[in-house]
Order: C-alpha cells, then sequence, then structure tokens
C-alpha cells in the first residue's frame, strides 16, 4: 500500500463526547505524547458541571481541545484541524469550531436515531448522510463495533468493553501523526495493573486502532510535526493547579515554613488539594474541612501559630470566606487565600471560565480591608506566580488573594522547572525576644515597611492577645477610639501600598514602550492578547502588550506606562472589572473588551477589535 507523509506546522484536535467517554483522559494521554516529544502546545478542556450530565445531549457534552506546533504556541487554537465526535451531540455542539475543510473522525455508533434526537436534530436527518458536512473530510468509523471486535476474546460484559472505545480512537490518532504508543501503556499498565482485565482491554482497543489506521486502505496519509525550538532544558507538561501545588511546596522548602492547607473541596479548585495530600513527605498537612469558612479559619489558626497557611477556593467559596479573610487582615498575619475562578454569580458555571472575582478581591470585604492581589497569567506561571504571593505574605504579614482561573488551572503546556537554587530566597523573622529598649512586648509595632512582627505563640515573654476587634496602635490592645481607628485604617492601607516599593516595575511584554495602543492584560487573557498583538505588529503597527501579575498594589510605574500610549485597550473574560480600577486610579480612559460566555476569547476576534482601535486613532 502506497503512503505518503505530510509535515505540518501545527495542529489543532478537539476530542468530543459523552463526559463518560473518556474524552478528557484521551486528550490528555495525547498531550502527554506530544510533550515527550518536545513540540510546544497548549490545552483547553471543558467539561460539564455534573458529575454525570444526561448522556447523548448537548450540556452532556466533555471536551478537549489540544494545539501543538512546531512553534511557540500561546492558546489553544480558535478553530479546530480535526473534530473526534464520539455522538451526534458531540458534532453538534463543536461543528462551529472546526475549520472549513477540516476533519470529522465520527463514530458512526453514536450517530443512531436515539443519539440524534437527544441532540436535538430533526427526525429523518443524520449529519453524516445528509451531505450537511460537504466542506469538510469525514472519516466514518464504527469504533464501538471495532472495539468490541477487537475485545471479542476477554470475559467482560459489553458495557466494560465499550469503556475502552476512547483507548481506540486514540490508538488510531497515534498512528495518524506518527506517535508511539508506549507512554499510554505505561501509563495504563500503572493505573491498572492490579486489574489485568481492564488493562488488557485497554491496550488491546489501543493497539487495535492503531493498527487499524495501519492496515486499512482508506487512509493514505499520516502526518508528523517537528520539535518545536525551545530554550535547551528538562521539560514536562504541567496543568496549572499541579503548578499552584508545586509552587506552595517550593515556598513551603524555601521558607522552611511547614505548609498548611485548610480547605473545602469546589470545583476548578480541588485538584490542589488532591495535589498537596500526595506531597506528605515534604511535611505538608492538609485539612479537609466540613465547610469554606472552617477550611480558611484552621489556616489563619495555622498561620498564627508559625506556619505557612494556605486556603483554596473559587469565587462562591471567596463569599463564605470574606469575614474569615477580615480578621487576616485585622490579626495581620501571612495567609494565602487561592481563587481559582469561574462564571458567576451564585454557584453560576462551575466548570466554566471567568475572570469576574477581581472586584470581589478588591472590595469583597466589610469595612476598610486592602490585601495585596496576584494573578497567574498561564498553567507553568502559577507556580512562580503563587511562590511570589507566599513572599509578599511573609515579607509583608498580610493575607494575599491569589487569582487563577478555571482555563489556567485545567489547561496545560510544556514547563522547564527552576532548580532550587534558582528560587528566590523567602526569609522569614521570628520575634523570639525582647528588643533593647523594650520593656514588654508590643505586637504592633512596626518597621519601616509597616510591618508588626511575627511572634510564635507560646514563646517566653512574648504573650500576646489577637481577635477581630480594632486594635490600638503599637500596644495591640482593643481600642473604640475614632482617632484610633482612622489611624489603624490608613496604617494598614499604606502598609499595602508600601508593597509597590517591593516589587518589580512593570515591563513590557513585547513593542515600543510609547506609541498608538497599549493593550493591557491579566490573568488567562495572556495567550490570545499576546498572539493578536504579534499579528498586528507583523502588520507594522504600533501595538504594545503589557501583562499584569501585581494587581493590588499596582507596580509603581504603571501610571506612567499608560500615559505613554494614546490608547488603552484592556481585554477581559468578565464584564469590566480591571478597566473600571484602571479608570479610578489612574483617570485613564482606557477602552474594554469583554467577553462572558465561559470560554476564553479568541486570537481571532481580538485581532479583529485591535484593527478597530487602530483604524479609530
Amino acid at each position: 500500500m502506497n503512503r505518503k507523509e505530510e509535515v505540518l506546522q501545527d495542529v489543532v484536535i478537539k476530542f468530543a463526547g459523552d463526559s463518560g467517554d473518556g474524552m478528557q483522559l484521551t486528550g490528555s494521554q495525547f498531550t502527554n505524547n506530544t510533550a515527550l516529544l518536545g513540540i510546544d502546545l497548549a490545552t483547553f478542556p471543558d467539561f460539564p458541571a455534573e458529575i454525570r450530565a444526561p448522556q447523548g445531549t448537548l450540556p452532556g457534552v466533555s471536551g478537549y481541545q489540544l494545539r501543538f506546533s512546531s512553534d511557540k504556541v500561546f492558546t489553544p487554537g480558535d478553530e479546530c484541524d480535526v473534530l473526534v465526535a464520539m455522538n451526534a451531540a458531540a458534532l453538534k455542539a463543536n461543528l462551529k469550531g472546526l475549520k472549513k475543510g477540516g476533519k470529522i473522525i465520527a463514530n458512526t455508533e453514536g450517530f443512531d436515531s436515539k443519539n440524534l434526537r437527544l441532540a436535538n436534530y430533526p427526525d429523518g436527518h443524520n449529519p453524516l448522510e445528509d451531505n450537511s458536512l460537504e466542506s469538510y473530510t469525514v472519516i466514518r468509523m464504527d469504533v464501538t463495533k471495532m472495539t468490541r471486535e477487537a475485545l471479542k476474546e476477554i470475559q467482560m460484559g459489553t458495557k466494560e468493553k465499550d469503556r475502552a472505545k476512547n483507548m481506540f480512537v486514540l490508538g488510531f490518532l497515534y498512528w495518524m501523526y506518527n506517535r508511539n504508543m508506549e507512554n499510554t501503556i505505561q501509563f495504563l499498565t500503572d493505573k491498572f495493573g492490579k486489574k489485568p482485565e481492564i488493562l488488557e482491554s485497554n491496550i488491546k482497543a489501543l493497539q487495535a486502532g492503531y493498527h487499524f489506521g495501519d492496515t486499512t486502505e482508506t487512509f493514505t496519509t499520516t502526518y508528523t510535526v517537528e520539535k518545536a525550538k525551545m530554550a535547551p532544558g528538562v521539560y514536562r507538561s504541567i496543568m496549572g493547579n499541579q503548578a499552584l501545588a508545586y509552587g506552595l511546596i517550593a515556598a513551603s522548602q524555601k521558607s522552611g515554613l511547614p505548609l498548611f492547607l485548610g480547605t473545602y473541596p469546589i470545583t476548578p479548585a480541588s485538584d490542589i488539594l488532591h495535589e498537596l495530600s500526595r506531597h506528605k513527605s515534604f511535611g505538608i498537612r492538609t485539612f479537609q474541612a466540613e465547610d469554606e469558612i472552617a477550611g480558611i479559619t484552621s489556616a489563619i489558626g495555622a498561620a498564627y501559630g508559625g506556619s505557612l497557611g494556605v486556603t483554596t477556593t473559587s469565587g462562591p467559596g471567596m463569599a463564605l470566606k470574606s469575614e474569615a479573610m477580615g480578621l487576616a487582615v485585622m490579626l495581620e498575619i501571612p495567609l494565602l487565600i487561592c481563587d481559582v475562578q469561574r462564571g458567576g454569580p451564585s454557584t453560576g458555571l462551575p466548570t466554566k471560565t471567568e475572570q469576574s472575582d477581581l472586584l470581589q478581591a478588591y472590595y469583597g470585604r466589610n469595612g476598610e480591608c486592602p490585601m495585596p492581589v496576584i494573578s497567574a497569567s498561564t498553567p507553568s506561571d502559577c507556580f512562580e506566580a503563587v511562590y511570589e504571593a507566599a513572599r509578599i505574605a511573609v515579607h509583608h504579614m498580610t493575607p494575599v488573594i491569589f487569582l487563577s482561573d478555571g482555563y489556567i488551572a485545567n489547561g496545560a503546556e510544556p514547563w522547564k522547572f527552576p532548580k532550587s537554587a534558582d528560587l528566590a530566597p523567602i526569609e522569614v523573622k521570628f520575634k523570639t525576644e525582647l528588643g533593647e529598649g523594650e520593656d514588654k512586648f508590643q505586637p504592633y509595632l512596626r518597621d519601616e515597611k509597616l510591618v508588626r512582627p511575627w511572634a510564635i505563640p507560646g514563646t517566653p515573654g512574648l504573650e500576646h492577645r489577637i481577635g477581630g476587634l480594632e486594635k490600638q496602635n503599637v500596644t495591640g490592645n482593643v481600642s473604640y477610639d475614632p482617632e484610633n481607628h482612622q489611624l489603624m485604617v490608613k496604617i494598614r492601607e499604606e502598609k499595602i501600598a508600601r508593597i509597590a516599593d517591593h516589587i518589580p516595575a512593570q515591563k513590557l511584554d513585547s513593542g515600543p514602550e510609547s506609541g498608538d495602543v497599549l493593550v493591557l492584560g491579566w490573568g488567562s487573557t495572556y495567550g490570545s492578547i499576546k498572539s493578536a498583538v504579534s499579528e498586528l505588529q507583523r502588520e507594522g503597527h504600533s501595538v504594545s502588550h503589557a501583562h499584569l501579575r501585581y494587581l493590588r498594589p499596582f507596580p509603581a510605574n504603571l501610571g506612567q506606562m499608560l500615559r505613554s500610549f494614546k490608547h488603552v485597550l484592556i481585554p477581559e473574560i468578565n464584564n469590566g472589572q480591571l478597566i473600571k480600577i484602571i479608570r479610578d486610579q489612574f483617570l485613564i480612559d482606557a477602552k474594554g473588551y469583554h467577553k462572558i460566555m465561559g470560554v476564553p476569547i479568541t486570537k481571532t476576534e481580538l485581532v479583529q477589535k485591535l484593527r478597530e482601535v487602530v483604524a479609530s486613532k
């Protein structure tokens, strides 16, 4: 059989099916296989909120988008080259995201009359047969039937055999893109080594899919994507929540503080708890509390006792934790509140991404309650950003809010992980005795940064009282004095403001230092902004990009940077939150681009918006 091999530069694949079809596992295995080859990648998992969503329906579709390229990539792609559709609903839900001329790998068994009805196709209409897909290349495969045939000698029920059909598809794609199956076989062996029938069924289905492509005359072309040109070093594939957990572990090790996580499970932050609970060898203690309030208050107690206290949550949990966050501000103790944002309000869209908690992080507590706010921009950036958040919390004796989101948390990318020696030190200075000239411990006596001492309870001679009532300046005694309250409010605000003197100046990610347009971003909009700005720059336009890690306080030079441009555009996955703060603090007539659909901003739509801004100048 004559076959040809075609070299591609960039490929986007979307795996889609029922939430029980294993699309997340299939996508993650293809991702790991891609990363091992040194090919750059970005992913976007997308799944229902229900644990077991209604089978065959549009709300029940689970998807996993993967982009891999021989060039540097910053987004998981706007449109797909290949759509794997395990049923009719998966096709209907994702067809709009497939390029014209793209490939559809369709499991024909998922297009029977029942599945077509559940996907709300009109009676008598089957997209695989009605010529509605003429502008695409459709690869019809009865995956279910072929999986059962491959497993006919294994003594398992039909339902159990059907669970391996995702491995058949994965095997076929490994053949299609010239891949080796060994890493997935090793993964299956590690996962199902004690369940030989399940292990055998998955490996056989994987191999059957590969051999189907290799032996069927229908397919005459395989594809290869070359290794990306990346800086030399050792890389691994990392998801945002994993990187966040590793950043917390690194901060604990470099500071010498035992890490305590007090939390309550909530999508999409729960994986941080799962990951940290695997690393008890580093002295980490994880506590799954009965509710959000107990989670944060246990972390406050741990911080008071000399640990690196951490709590994790998402938007609804942030609301429940707000009173306790105020307590941590009043106590002035180091604490990390990690908020992995999702669509709201209320329980909202638990599995969909959004950047809608920024104003909550800024203002969502009673009274004047200032806290630093740090955000991550990509999955791997979670490591450095949360490490920096821990440094600020310890060095400035303050709770810190760390913002991620569902897109970052569940997305994956290659990560060139640092060595311990490359990490900035986190020096901890406990108060252990009275200083010269002190005859009594003053728990709110401050240094030049307005930081109070950290004294471990039980230290002889340093006994002191804490609580949520207003503190008298210096002594920490309870005070209802009006002048003292105003003074303490101003001190706490100034302490946070002075952090700007101890963080890096804001730098441009790309573009000239002054000119026509500055695109200012934060969080997970990084990839789409970088990609869109790069395209405008290649066209000769004066467009620059700056991305914020430090959201409160802002870097000291941010105002000067903003005023160096005629136009400032702020894209956000919310209804306009950073833009309100920027306008308030810098009196800049910034323009916004807001998307609130539970999905990231795409490069294409941002390029269009930027062209409008450039044309209007």
